[in-house]
Formats: C-alpha cells, structure tokens, sequence
C-alpha cells in the first residue's frame, strides 16, 4: 500500500481561515494526510480543535509545545516529513517574513526548513495585496520557487469588493493534487 502524501497546511491570521477546514476535508477525500501548523492569530479565526477534528492529526501551534519536551523539534520534524507546505490563507506579514527569511513562528520556520513545493494562497484587502512592497515580496517568493494561487475578485471582510478574497478551494485542492500525483 502506497504511503499517503503529507500535505503541511499553514493557516495564518484572516478571516479566510474558515476556508481551511474545507480544503483539509477535501485533501483528506482524495487520500491526502494534512498535518496543520497555526499562526497564534490564525486562532482568532478558527480554533485548533476544529481543524484537529477534521484531519484528525495533532494541530501544531506553538514552536516548542510542552509535549515537546525534553526532545523534538517540531519545525525540523515537519519539515522533514512534507511532500507538499500549502499557506491558505496567506496574510501580507507571513509573505513577508518568508520573503526575508524571517522564521519567528513555527510555521515560518518550517516553511524555510522545508525542500517540500510550496503553495502560498494569498488573502487579504485590495489595497494590501496591491501594496508594491507585498507585490515585491510575492515576486521574490515566486522566483525562489514558490508557487501561488492569486487571490480572485470578491467581497471582502472589510465590506468592499475587489481582489483579495482567497481562491476558491476547489482550485486550491487542484493545484496540490497535480503537483503530489
């Protein structure tokens, strides 16, 4: 029996977080092993047991938990063990720490520990993701060998519409499929 593909998801801290428990159950469908790493802000949005719930794996959120203790390195293990890091969503300050290998969280060092392909999915307000400087950061990402998933036109939480609003998951579940199958 083949040895399902781990898929390391980092959800961060937008209100797109929802959108990570129905990207996991979709991965999940199609034989996919996720393993999620939160941002603590992320938690603001969705809780660690609903997404815990749902992959049925441990939530990693916190760079050295307890359980830890007293050997384990939970960004280096993850890291490891990933056939694919898929951001969704992908907030302006998490694009920019990767984009100068900035690691001050779990889910930013595994994603500079990783060789695994990575998928960053942004989301956030019109005017962030136009920022020339997000642009810029999304730029270098892209030619560092990242992969994204633009964000589509939609209404926002900030109550307009425009680009930001995280892709639709079924475009996101495609993507990593063609790139594990």
């Amino acid at each position: 029996m083949a040895k399902k593909k781990r898929v390391i998801l980092g959800v961060t801290g937008s209100i797109a977080a929802y959108k990570a428990a129905e990207i996991i159950r979709r991965l999940i469908e199609h034989g996919m092993r996720v393993s999620v790493v939160m941002t603590k802000e992320a938690e603001y949005f969705i809780t660690p047991l609903t997404l815990a719930s749902l992959s049925g794996e441990t939530v990693f959120c916190e760079m050295f938990p307890p359980s830890c203790v007293p050997a384990g390195m939970p960004h280096i293990d993850l890291a490891r063990e990933a056939d694919l890091l898929l951001i969704a969503p992908a907030t302006a300050n998490t694009i920019g720490k990767l984009a100068h290998g900035i690691a001050d969280d779990l889910l930013t060092c595994v994603a500079l520990a990783t060789e695994a392909p990575k998928i960053i999915v942004p989301a956030m307000n019109t005017q962030m993701y136009r920022n020339p400087i997000v642009q810029e950061n999304c730029q270098k990402l892209k030619k560092n060998g990242a992969r994204f998933i633009e964000p589509i036109e939609g209404k926002l939480a900030c109550g307009t519409t425009g680009q930001g609003h995280i892709a639709d998951e079924t475009t996101i579940v495609k993507a990593v499929l063609q790139i594990l199958k």
